[in-house]
């Protein structure tokens, strides 16, 4: 039998006070256990769910979420990470979450440094981006001593630690990567996989997008038209850039969100006919999409990852729900048509 029913309804069936039924609710005060099992059986029958919110709200109680990610400062897919938090901030704001920021730079001295701050804060809930996979186990085996709900964002790192992930399936979409690129074509191929990365070495979604890459041609044994070749330059030797990197290729396979560098060389050394697959919606990226010099981008949705974030924080911490540990941000396939709606003439 199941219903709605309120602590005075509970009180006036076991005929005892409400300040009685909320003691034993909340296992606060002296009452009678004969009062006790009363109570008890009544809930068990009717059902009883006391109101989380309008409780915390009643005591002005406050919930702090540590905010642990990179410096976002010129940085468009952490821009959008950011902005998916901002979002969330303020539509939890009213309900008591309030968020505090811990951001490090692409560089371990950096990110050893804020973990210390992060470790000596004390909150509800943490959301983190693991970006140096050493130091994040680490950080985590540490931090598990506090035994509050961990959300990690963008990678997801192996360890037998309790956490939620929100992000992609890095795997996957290295896997659906290779599928695209296999698509129609009959004569060999030359494909270049092309790592450009930070003044990092490269973290773990990066190294499984690469693994997913290779896994589709190993599944595919009949495509065997393709030869595979890696380069990989830092960021700030991207003038490193040269022909001869490219000869003779037909597509290329840039397992992060700068496959833009990729096209800006082509374009400007009016090279044509390779196949660019890479990440992320960043402005860069799109100009070059609608160009037509990157042929597919795979989204990963970074605001939607980074409100999402908070969100399980605030339905498992405030709203004390039993939430998924793990989703999974759908891949989504993003060419120019499909960008921006097609102008018919």
């Amino acid at each position: 039998m199941s219903t709605i029913i309120t602590i005075k309804k509970i009180a006036e069936l076991a005929n005892v006070s409400p300040g009685t039924v909320d003691r034993i609710i909340h296992n606060r005060g002296q009452v009678t256990q004969d009062n006790v099992d009363k109570v008890n059986a009544i809930i068990e029958k009717f059902g009883y769910k006391r109101n989380i919110l309008a409780s915390n709200l009643a005591l002005n109680k406050k919930f702090h979420f540590a905010v642990f990610l990179p410096k976002y400062e010129n940085i468009e897919y952490w821009k959008s990470q950011i902005t998916g938090i901002e979002k969330a901030a303020v539509e939890f704001g009213k309900f008591g979450v309030v968020l505090d920021y811990f951001f490090y730079d692409f560089n371990a001295v950096s990110f050893k440094k804020e973990i210390e701050k992060v470790l000596d804060f004390e909150c509800d809930g943490l959301l983190f981006a693991p970006i140096f996979y050493e130091e994040s186990v680490q950080f985590l085996n540490e931090y598990q001593k506090k035994n509050i709900p961990i959300v990690m964002i963008d990678s997801n790192i192996g360890t037998n630690i309790e956490h939620a992930y929100i992000g992609q399936d890095a795997f996957q979409s290295g896997y659906l990567a290779g599928r695209l690129i296999s698509f129609a074509v009959k004569n060999e191929r030359q494909i270049l996989i092309f790592k450009i990365t930070r003044e990092i070495e490269s973290t773990s979604v990066y190294l499984q997008r690469i693994d997913g890459f290779y896994s589709f041609f190993k599944d595919n044994e009949e495509l065997t038209n393709f030869k595979f070749s890696e380069i990989t330059i830092k960021d700030s030797g991207i003038d490193q850039l040269n022909l001869e990197m490219f000869s003779g290729i037909n597509s290329v396979f840039v397992p992060n969100s700068r496959a833009y560098i990729v096209a800006r060389f082509l374009e400007q050394n009016h090279i044509k006919g390779v196949r660019i697959i890479g990440y992320d919606l960043l402005k860069d990226n799109i100009e070059y999409l609608n160009k037509g010099i990157i042929d597919f981008l795979i989204n990963q949705r970074p605001e939607e990852q980074g409100y999402m974030g908070i969100n399980h924080l605030y339905k498992k911490t405030v709203l004390q729900e039993t939430v998924e540990n793990t989703h999974y941000i759908p891949l989504e396939i993003i060419l120019k048509e499909n960008y921006f709606p097609v102008k018919l003439r």
